[in-house]
């Protein structure tokens, strides 16, 4: 499975996964006790971020090279860079179309799947960085 595997023995998915899983819950419950509030602008620029990341993600992937370590870094994180932005996207659009109540179940778990993507995302590009890196030692 290209999610936590890589060419390289670099490859940090997993432990960006666990943690964007932690990040996640703990937003769900901050929000169901609207300790936090999740406003439009803030989900306007996750929103504006996801859709960069995927631009360079696809950029990214069409000038790489078929024979060094970037590409094997590249394909195998991939996948997960993926997931992230495109959770963020869809779960940055769903919360902008519809309004929830502070205290909605509902809402605390699409925000909480909402940060959960972003993180990934993130940890992803991360982990993305650190392979490249390494890969070329």
């Amino acid at each position: 499975m290209a999610l936590f595997g890589c060419d390289c023995k670099y490859n940090c998915t997993l432990t960006g996964f666990i943690a964007s899983i932690i990040i996640g819950i703990i937003a769900a419950i901050l929000r169901f006790t609207a300790v936090i509030t999740v406003t439009p602008a803030f989900l306007w620029v996750v929103f504006g971020i996801a859709v960069v990341y995927l631009g360079i993600t696809l950029i990214a992937a069409a000038l790489t090279s078929t024979d060094g370590g970037t590409r094997r870094c590249l394909c195998s994180v991939l996948s997960a860079l993926l997931l992230g932005i495109l959770g963020t996207v869809l779960f940055s659009v769903v919360l902008l179309a519809i309004e929830f109540a502070a205290t909605s179940v509902l809402g605390a778990i699409l925000v909480g799947l909402l940060l959960f993507s972003f993180s990934f995302t993130i940890t992803s590009t991360a982990c993305l960085v650190r392979c490249i890196a390494k890969c070329r030692e």
